[in-house]
């Protein structure tokens, strides 16, 4: 099902010199986004930048909401992930997308003007009603919190 999402663009390159966000396959639940830096970047080690994306989105629908994530090759080759671990945008943001980029490897980094950072997806959002109870009604799994069912 598509959804539409309206984009400013706030860099010319992007459309022009760079493709526009995209989804690399069919089946691809996340669009694409660039790092639309001035020049290349060299990351290191622990460090985090934010990074223009050379855009600005308006959701526009209040049941929806966008997640940033980090591309996973990044991540597990490269330790390239987003500083924030996963970004939030809510359907009545319309300011320039950045993305928080965070070097959790050890060796120094290089991003590429124009390289594919992060991935944007959209996704329905269900709003909470609090309801105040004394109690909460008994389930199979109770109390239990963390690692309450064993490791294996």
């Amino acid at each position: 099902m598509l959804h539409r999402l309206e984009v400013k663009l706030l860099d010319r390159r992007l459309g022009r010199d760079f493709p526009l966000p995209s989804y690399a396959t069919q089946g691809s639940a996340g669009l694409d986004l660039r790092a639309m830096l001035e020049a290349p970047l060299d990351l290191p080690p622990g460090a985090s930048e934010l990074l223009p994306t050379g855009m600005a989105v308006h959701i526009a629908e209040p049941g929806v909401a966008g997640l940033l994530l980090p591309r996973s090759g990044l991540g597990h080759r490269h330790g390239i992930v987003l500083g924030n671990l996963v970004g939030l945008i809510d359907s009545d943001y319309q300011g320039p997308l950045l993305v928080s980029c965070w070097n959790r490897g050890s060796a120094t980094f290089r991003i590429d003007v124009g390289e594919r950072i992060a991935q944007l997806i959209l996704v329905p959002i269900l709003r909470a009603e609090l309801a105040l109870v004394d109690d909460f009604q008994t389930s199979m799994r109770g109390g239990g919190g963390f690692g309450h069912s064993g490791r294996h």
